[in-house]
């Protein structure tokens, strides 16, 4: 009995020993793996277009737009020194017109946003004129 026991100790130490590395191997690999699959799903996005692209510099915003056609458009762009007028079709974009920089567009009464029904009845009830 005691020279069973002998021998059954040094082979599951052993087998032990082999089990690890190998099992350090796998899961090494296997991250490797998902990084790979990250990476690859990160540069597919970016060239779908999912992904955000950079502006070197330079800040670009439309400030109006106009339909002349069904994909047709006339456009005007704010840059730090001009305002663009472009027209814009599916094939290319056209430089119309460059105008001198823009100040700021002051909010009119007309363009803002509606009042909600409490600050409408309420300048309906204390109208001037109305008596009360």
């Amino acid at each position: 009995m005691n020279s069973q026991n002998q021998t059954l100790q040094p082979a599951a130490t052993h087998a032990q020993a082999i089990s690890t590395g190998s099992m350090l191997a796998q899961v090494s690999s296997v991250l490797a793996v998902i990084i790979l699959l990250i990476l690859a799903c990160a540069w597919l996005a970016r060239r779908a277009g999912f992904a955000p692209k950079k502006v070197s510099g330079q800040e670009l915003k439309l400030t109006a737009s106009v339909s002349v056609g069904q994909r047709e458009r006339v456009v005007i762009i704010d840059t730090a020194d001009a305002r663009l007028v472009l027209g814009v079709t599916a094939q290319q974009i056209t430089h119309l017109h460059t105008l001198p920089p823009g100040e700021p567009v002051a909010v009119t009464p007309s363009d803002r946003a509606p009042q909600d029904f409490r600050q409408l009845l309420q300048n309906l009830v204390k109208r001037p004129g109305k008596p009360q």
